[in-house]
């Protein structure tokens, strides 16, 4: 297998730790530390977002986001009798479909430490045909933490918060792993930060929270930043595999960073998309268009906090996505980088993105 030209270390650090929306502080702190070589200074804010910022040569401002932040869930309830075991009950942190949570291990992350759990799944033959066929919920989803109640109870809070429970790993030419919605980016961004010495624009790299319950970091640092310019960096949906028809795939693995057109939430300034283009045909840098039908990104949480200002966005093409196996290639992750390098380092203010 070969090496990928990029810190995999890092990525599976990044990706491997956990943050859910509200409660990113882990990621956080590994954030602030990778920014500490790359950039010249650095700042958070009342919400928990962090600003790495790289002064240029002129006032002109550029802000990149990627957000922080995973699905997860918080522990609404604990239940069970005295004398017996206790389980979990939990509240969805983000858009799940419950449909893949039977049978995960995930982790409780209490005052006291981390704790290890299983969300269990009932053996098929003593289902009745009727709970065979009923469409699961998350709020039916349960814990079992292998603890009597009373252990549990003093263990476990309301309020406590739960990620799934797994690694990430080389799979052929992909990562797989949970978080890398929206880590990958994350991760993208902190390298492009890495290459960049003396940029013609001042340049403030956004690690974004609550992107995953409706683009909350974002949309308070298009007013705290207000940059002349923003590109967010995120996932989007890969559809290349079978059952799906070509004209639903919306982007391919290994076909180079996606350059966003539209999602649910945004239709990106033309001229902005168009220079992104321009600067991956000139980089000889792969690149593939993408409309997505569905789904939102950091994109419009600046737009629509920052008033007619022009937005962008650089997409890594993912597979499985808001499940603990999300896949990427790495040829895309490393395009994304080139990609995100190679505009900023192109970047002088004297782009007209004015329609």
């Amino acid at each position: 297998m070969e090496t990928v030209p990029f810190d995999e270390d890092l990525l599976t650090k990044l990706t491997e730790t956990s943050g859910v929306p509200g409660y990113e502080d882990r990621i956080r702190d590994l954030v602030i530390d990778e920014f500490e070589d790359s950039v010249d200074r650095v700042r958070t804010d009342a919400m928990g977002n962090v600003v790495g910022t790289l002064e240029g040569d002129s006032e002109y401002s550029v802000a990149i986001a990627a957000h922080m932040d995973e699905i997860g869930f918080m522990v609404r309830h604990l239940k069970g009798d005295d004398d017996g075991f206790g389980f979990l009950e939990l509240d969805a942190l983000g858009g799940w479909d419950a449909r893949i949570l039977k049978a995960q291990r995930v982790t409780i992350h209490t005052d006291d430490g981390d704790l290890p759990g299983v969300i269990g799944s009932p053996p098929p033959h003593t289902l009745t045909d009727e709970e065979r066929e009923k469409t699961p919920k998350v709020e039916d989803v349960v814990v079992d933490v292998g603890l009597p109640y009373e252990e549990l109870a003093e263990r476990v809070s309301v309020g406590d918060l739960v990620t799934m429970d797994q690694t990430t790993e080389r799979v052929g030419e992909t990562i797989t792993g949970k978080a890398l919605d929206d880590r990958v980016c994350l991760f993208a961004m902190l390298e492009a930060a890495r290459r960049l010495e003396s940029p013609d624009v001042t340049i403030h790299f956004c690690a974004t929270v609550q992107e995953e319950v409706g683009l909350r970091g974002a949309r308070a640092l298009g007013v705290d930043v207000d940059p002349d310019l923003a590109i967010a960096l995120d996932v989007t949906v890969a559809n290349d595999v079978p059952s799906f028809d070509a004209g639903k795939h919306v982007t391919e693995l290994g076909d180079g960073a996606a350059i966003k057109l539209k999602d649910g939430s945004v239709i990106t300034n033309p001229k902005v998309h168009k220079r992104l283009q321009a600067v991956a045909e000139e980089k000889g840098i792969e690149f593939q268009h993408e409309i997505l039908p569905a789904g939102g990104t950091d994109t419009a949480g600046f737009q629509f906090s920052g008033g007619a200002k022009p937005v962008g966005a650089i997409s890594i093409p993912t597979r499985y996505l808001h499940t603990p196996t999300e896949t990427a290639h790495v040829d895309d992750i490393s395009a994304t980088i080139d990609l995100l390098a190679a505009f900023l380092e192109s970047e002088n203010g004297d782009h007209e993105y004015t329609l």
